[in-house]
Order: structure tokens, then C-alpha cells, then sequence
């Protein structure tokens, strides 16, 4: 394409809004919580920013400024430094659209819930009357009325991979809505895009805040928030929560995907990308550390309402078993109760044993649940219990559309955009090639919503990004590194901002940054020959789920 005709942001915010609204994700919301109660709570915000400055900043700023300086998407940009690098970039787009197929279907079921919020009780707060209506449906009774409907009424899940059926048509419907949004996002490139993310990259930011000042009136959100800032150091002593910090940044941040450099390509050749790739970045984390405050809040609700209802249900068991009067035992007075009559009545106890509970609300806080079990049903949960339960649906599901249509908006840009530079696609109209490719993606996608759909939704999302991503990146860094060289690479800046980079970036990106890229990598590999065959969690309606998801699920080879 003629370098002339090539669309620009209207403004340099613009572009700020489209990489924010792109890195601002979905695992903003349930990957870093999940991190952050896995290792040690405030203890993991440690390795966590000095990965981002030792690894996020610095390759968030090298894709950036490949993408300004050649003002092409990620083939030609590549093919542009070297000609046999244009694979590189053939690898960013393939990657792209591994994540295009499976990434919409969550915008899918975002879709669902919205859609199912709007009723008088909300359909996950009870199970649904059985056929005969002699009561609840059993499927639903071993497991929580949450549960039964993420798993049953949303993905109507198979018992493996190999149990297939037919496509579930309200899923389907969904996901055609999905993907008829993100064709219209970015019907027109970057002129129509650059107008969408001013409310993409925003509003979630409007109603974390609104879930905020709600999460801390919560009954027990306190519990939940000291747990996030108390820190365990004995993790920093532990290589899992270094690896699983650099992971995170790195995929939080977007890197390898091309969109990055799709979005730069469309600024004027003098941006200020340096200062940009700094604010993005940091904005990035802050939002993770901001989503972590509400979600530790409402974990905190949910644990605190759990182990109540668990201390309730003791101080019942107890009243009734030694026909103690109704106010004789408090919620507070539980455990001692316990104590006496354990002491005083050993053999009437002893029948009683095993029907008590362990009541521990530091053991409810410690259950980690992240990505769809954190997203659909962990705060599914806590939502039900909210007063005005409805509105508090509504708004989190709506923020959960934004974030993951931001996303896409990144997603199909790197496809789209290199694509473009082609001589044959480039007499094509945006309309026409950006809706061919949304379609592909479409149909290919439905399969996403079969029974056994989930679990190819898991494969994709456990492997179809994560060892070429490493890999694309390691090849990105080194590539400029050593063979453009540093000193031309550093001309190049200076030709667009009047200066060369700092000493900080030059050993970010020739020492630093491929080191730990190769580590990580090495770790991958070894984790991965060490766990043996590959499993997946499977669906088992016979088996009780409480008081996990994950106490339904078996692993299948």
C-alpha cells in the first residue's frame, strides 16, 4: 500500500484508549486475583512490578516502536527487518486468530447472563422444579443452583471431549451477537475503532468503581481485603510465584500478538510512543491491583455469608441434638459451646461428630477459583446475596462484555492489519475484508458452543497461546537485539523522538529481557514433559460439588 493512504488516529489518546482497552482484559479480573490468594496475598504485588519493569515495560515499548517506525502490521513490519523474519510475524497473526476463535465465545456467555439478568429472581439463585415437581432437579441438588447453571443451562456440558451433540442455539445466538458487535467496533479500521474504545477502555473503569464503594459496605468485604494486604513473604522465596508473576505480565500486557504493532502502525511517525508505552503499561497493572481490591471485597462477602451460614448450621445441630433453649447458643458462642459439651456430654457428642462442619473462615478465603469459575460463578454467588441483586448482574456483566470486547478489538486488528498490506486484500474494502475475517472466526467458533465445547474451549486457552507466544517474543527481542543491532534500533527512535533511549532500555532488551524469556521458556518446557499426558477437568453430575466447582469435576486423560 502507498505509505500516504494509510489511516492514522485522530489523536495520540486515541491510541492510548486502543492499547489500553486491548492490555485491560479479562485477565485483569480473574487471572491476577487468583495469583495474588494463590501466592501470599499483598507478598505477590513484589515480584509482580519488578517483572514489569524488567520485562513488561521494556517489550511493550520495543513492539511499539517496530510497529510506529515501519508503519506496517506484524508480516511486514518483520519482512520490512529482515526478509526472513516475515514468519515471525506470519506466527503473531496464526496466534491472533487462535484466540479470535475461542476468546468471543466468553463475550458469548457475558451475553447469556446479561440477557438472564433481567428476571424478578435471578435463574442461578434456586434449582429448577424436576419434570415430575416433586422437588428440585437432583443434578442441580449435588451441586449449588450457581453451579447448575453455568454448567447445565449455559454450556449444557458433556461428560468428556469425546461426547459431542449439537450446538446449543441460545450459545450460538450469543455468539453471533458477539461477533456481530466486534464487526461493527471495527467495520470502518481505525476510524470507526478509534471512536469505540473512548467508551471500551472507560466505562469498565466506571463500574469497577461503582463495585468498589458497593464491595466495602458489603458484610465482611473488610476480611477479604486484609487477606489481599497481608502479605506471606515466605512465597518470595518460592520460584513458582516468580515464574507465575513474569507470566503474567507478559500476557497481561498483550505481547506477541501483533496487535501492538498493528495499533502503532497508525500513528503519526513522530509519536510520543516511549512516554505511551510507560502509561499503558502502568495503567495496566494498576487496574489489576484495583480489580484485585473489589474481587478480595466480595470474596471476603462470600466467605464471611459461608462460614456464618456454616456457624448457623452448627448452632442448630447443637440446640437440637442436646434440646437446648433457642438463645442459649450465639453465633459468637459456637466454638465454645463445642467445648462443653464435648467435655461434659463425651458419649451424646461423640454421635454428633461426624455430622459437624469445620468452620474456618480463613480456610473459605484461601480457596482460589480463577478464569470462568471465578468469573460465572464465584461472583455469580456473591451477586445473588447483594440486595438489588438484578442491577448488580446487570452492571457486571456489562463490564464484562467491555473488557472482553476491547479486547477483540486488538485481537482482530492484528489479523486484520497485516492482512491489509497486501497487495491482493488491499483493493478490498474494510468492510468487506474485515467482515470475511469476523465470519471465519464465527463459523469456526460455533463449535465453542457444543457440549463438549468447554473443553476444547480449555485446550485452546491452555495451549494455543502460550508456548508460541514465548517463543515470538523471544524471537522479536533477540532479532532487534543482535541482527537489526542495537545501535540501529536506537537511530531509528531517535529519528522519530529526537533522542536515543536510555541505558535502561538498551539492557532491558540485549541482556535482560531474553534472558528471562528463555527461562520462562525453559520452565514451560520442563513443566510440560513432567506433567505427563495432558488432562482436563470433566463435568460428573453424579458427584456433589460442594463447597467447590472443582469437587464435580474429574480429570480425564
Amino acid at each position: 500500500m502507498d505509505k500516504g493512504a494509510r489511516p492514522n488516529w485522530d489523536n495520540p489518546m486515541q491510541f492510548v484508549l486502543a492499547c489500553v482497552s486491548y492490555a485491560v482484559g479479562l485477565g485483569n479480573v480473574w487471572r491476577f486475583p487468583y495469583l495474588c490468594q494463590l501466592h501470599g496475598g499483598g507478598g505477590f504485588l513484589i515480584p509482580y512490578l519488578i517483572m514489569l519493569f524488567l520485562e513488561g515495560v521494556p517489550l511493550f515499548y520495543l513492539e511499539l516502536a517496530i510497529g510506529q517506525k515501519m508503519s506496517l502490521g506484524s508480516i511486514g513490519a518483520w519482512t520490512a527487518i529482515s526478509p526472513y523474519l516475515g514468519g515471525v510475524g506470519l506466527a503473531s497473526v496464526v496466534t491472533s486468530l487462535y484466540l479470535c476463535l475461542y476468546y468471543n465465545i466468553i463475550n458469548a456467555w457475558s451475553f447469556w447472563y446479561l440477557f438472564h439478568s433481567f428476571q424478578s429472581v435471578l435463574p442461578w439463585a434456586d434449582c429448577p422444579i424436576n419434570s415430575n415437581r416433586t422437588g428440585p432437579i437432583e443434578e442441580c441438588e449435588r451441586a449449588t443452583p450457581t453451579q447448575y447453571f453455568f454448567y447445565r443451562e449455559t454450556l449444557d456440558i458433556s461428560s468428556s471431549i469425546e461426547v459431542n451433540g449439537g450446538i446449543h442455539t441460545g450459545q450460538a445466538l450469543c455468539l453471533v451477537l458477539a461477533w456481530l458487535i466486534t464487526y461493527l467496533f471495527i467495520v470502518r479500521g481505525v476510524k470507526s475503532t478509534g471512536k469505540v474504545v473512548y467508551f471500551t477502555a472507560t466505562f469498565p473503569y466506571v463500574v469497577l468503581f461503582i463495585y468498589l464503594i458497593r464491595g466495602m459496605t458489603l458484610h465482611g468485604a473488610i476480611n477479604g481485603v486484609k487477606y489481599m494486604f497481608t502479605p506471606k513473604m515466605e512465597q518470595l522465596a518460592n520460584p513458582t510465584t516468580w515464574i507465575n508473576a513474569a507470566t503474567q505480565i507478559f500476557f497481561s500486557l498483550g505481547l506477541g500478538f501483533g496487535s501492538l504493532i498493528a495499533f502503532a502502525s497508525y500513528n503519526q511517525y513522530n509519536n510520543n510512543f516511549e512516554r505511551q508505552a510507560i502509561i499503558v503499561s502502568l495503567i495496566n497493572s494498576g487496574t489489576s491491583i484495583f480489580a484485585s481490591i473489589v474481587t478480595f471485597a466480595i470474596y471476603g462477602f462470600k466467605a464471611t455469608v459461608n462460614y456464618e451460614n456454616c456457624l448457623e448450621r452448627t448452632r442448630l445441630l447443637l440446640l437440637n441434638a442436646f434440646s437446648l433453649a433457642e438463645d442459649s447458643i450465639t453465633m459468637d458462642t459456637v466454638f465454645d459451646w463445642i467445648e462443653k459439651l464435648n467435655t461434659t456430654y463425651p458419649q451424646q457428642f461423640a454421635e454428633i461428630a461426624d455430622k459437624l462442619e469445620n468452620c474456618d473462615l480463613e480456610s473459605e478465603l484461601d480457596t482460589a477459583v480463577e478464569g470462568t469459575g471465578l468469573a460465572f460463578i464465584v461472583y455469580s454467588e456473591a451477586i445473588m446475596n447483594m440486595p438489588l441483586s438484578q442491577l448488580w448482574s446487570v452492571l457486571y456483566f456489562i463490564m464484562l462484555l467491555l473488557l472482553g470486547m476491547g479486547s477483540m478489538l486488538g485481537n482482530v486488528t492484528a489479523i486484520v492489519t497485516p492482512l491489509r498490506d497486501f497487495k491482493i486484500t488491499s483493493r478490498m474494502s474494510n468492510e468487506l475484508l474485515n467482515g470475511l475475517v469476523c465470519l471465519f472466526c464465527l463459523l469456526l467458533g460455533l463449535g465453542f458452543t457444543t457440549p463438549s465445547g468447554n473443553y476444547w474451549f480449555t485446550m485452546f486457552n491452555d495451549y494455543g497461546a502460550t508456548f508460541s507466544l514465548l517463543f515470538i517474543v523471544l524471537i522479536e527481542v533477540i532479532t532487534v537485539s543482535y541482527i537489526y543491532g542495537i545501535k540501529r534500533f536506537e537511530k531509528d527512535i531517535e529519528d522519530m523522538l529526537g533522542h536515543r533511549p536510555n541505558w535502561y532500555w538498551k539492557i532491558m532488551w540485549s541482556v535482560t529481557s531474553p534472558v528471562l524469556l528463555i527461562a520462562l521458556f525453559i520452565f514451560y518446557i520442563i513443566n510440560y514433559i513432567k506433567g505427563g499426558t495432558p488432562t482436563y477437568q470433566a463435568w460428573n453430575k453424579e458427584l456433589p460439588c460442594m463447597p467447590m466447582p472443582s469437587h464435580c469435576l474429574h480429570h480425564v486423560s
